[in-house]
Formats: structure tokens, sequence, C-alpha cells
């Protein structure tokens, strides 16, 4: 291996350790505000890290940080053990790795926008899925009891991966900018298309509307208002 490509390799790990204790301290904030939907579903933000993390070095990447975090997150403040450690992998992993494999194949806004849709679509899914297996055994209910809790937890789920899906969008190319600036990555790491000056005052419009709006669902589903 070449010293060029073993110093590329260390800054990559180097980055990546970076963005995994991001994504940890972006939970534990997270945690802080007390929005809990069912008694069992909370919000946090730590996806947006781990979905920028992805863009910038593939899904596998960003699962392995997923997973870290989890990790770290069970052993640390998390009350909800091995389950609670399977659901949090399961929702990152399904959230982030499309959005970074169909960004990888299409390194453009509207690439990552289809690839952060996709995965609030199979995130809702796969949790709809897990929650109705998982939550009988964790909370002991009946599972038909679950079944009529499924629409507020996919409700749940759309509204939390818009949120991440959003701020993804907002802070990636701010994020990799000022990454660049301090020689973390190269121009290639962050090669996606650069949007019109009008192009990207209608997105970021969009997206505050969208995060708004999700902020507000996600406040009703809470009962704060």
């Amino acid at each position: 291996m070449s010293i060029t490509k073993q110093r590329l390799d260390t800054k990559q790990l180097v980055l990546m350790a970076l963005m995994t204790a991001l994504a940890y301290v972006v939970m534990y904030l997270s945690k802080l505000i007390p929005l809990n939907v069912l008694g069992f579903l909370s919000f946090d933000l730590k996806d947006v890290m781990i979905a920028i993390s992805g863009f910038l070095f593939g899904p596998l990447s960003a699962a392995g940080i997923a997973v870290v975090v989890s990790l770290i997150e069970m052993v640390t403040i998390s009350s909800t053990g091995p389950i609670g450690l399977l659901m949090n992998v399961l929702s990152s992993c399904a959230f982030v790795c499309p959005a970074a494999l169909i960004y990888q194949k299409r390194r453009t806004l509207r690439g990552a926008v289809t690839g952060l849709v996709s995965g609030v679509v199979l995130v809702t899914l796969v949790m709809l899925l897990w929650n109705y297996l998982i939550t009988p055994i964790y909370l002991g209910y009946p599972r038909a009891a679950v079944a009529e809790l499924l629409p507020v937890i996919g409700l749940f789920n759309v509204v939390k991966a818009g949120i991440n899906a959003t701020l993804t969008v907002l802070l990636y190319k701010p994020l990799s900018n000022t990454l660049r600036r301090a020689h973390l990555l190269t121009p290639s790491e962050t090669g996606a298309e650069v949007p019109s000056s009008r192009k990207r005052a209608f997105l970021y419009l969009v997206a505050f509307v969208l995060l708004a709006t999700c902020v507000l669902l996600a406040l009703v589903l809470a009962g704060v208002i």
C-alpha cells in the first residue's frame, strides 16, 4: 500500500470517528428534549450525522457508524438493552443505507433527495414490521393492541425520518465544505453538483417548510400541542 493511500485511509478513519462522535452527541442532546410517543417511541437526530457520513463514504461506512453509535448508546444512557440496540440499528440502517447507496450511484441533488425519500419510505415499512414483532415481547402488549397502534407508529417514523432527511439536505453541503476547508476531505469526496443560487434558495425554502411541518407533527404526536 502506498504512503498516499495509507494517509487517505487514516484520514477517512479519523473523519469516521469524528462523525461517530458527532452522531452520539446529537443523539444525547436529542434525548434532553422529552418528545415521546406512546411511551416507548422517542425522537432523536443522530441519523442526520450518519446519513451525511453515508453520503461521504458509502452505505457500509454508514451502517458501521450506526452500529457503533447504537452500542455506545446502549451502554451509556439507554435503558432498553439489546432490544433497543436492535431497533436503533435497524432504524438507522434502513434510513441511511438506501439514501447513501442511491447518492453514491448518482451524486446530484436529485440523487440525494431521491435517496433520502427512499430512506424515509423504507424505514417506515421496516419499523412497522419490527414494532409489530418486538413490541409485544418488549412491553408485554397483546399483539392485537400493537396492531391498533401501527398507524401512530407509522406516522411517528415518517415524521422522525422526515426531520432527519430535511436536516441532512440542509447540513450536508455546509458541513462537507467545512471539512474540506479543514483538509479532512478532498473535492472528489464531496463532489455533488452545485445548485444555482435560485435553485438553492428554492431548496432551502422547501426544506424549511418540510422541517417546520414535521416538527409540528412531532409536537402533536408527543402531546405537546
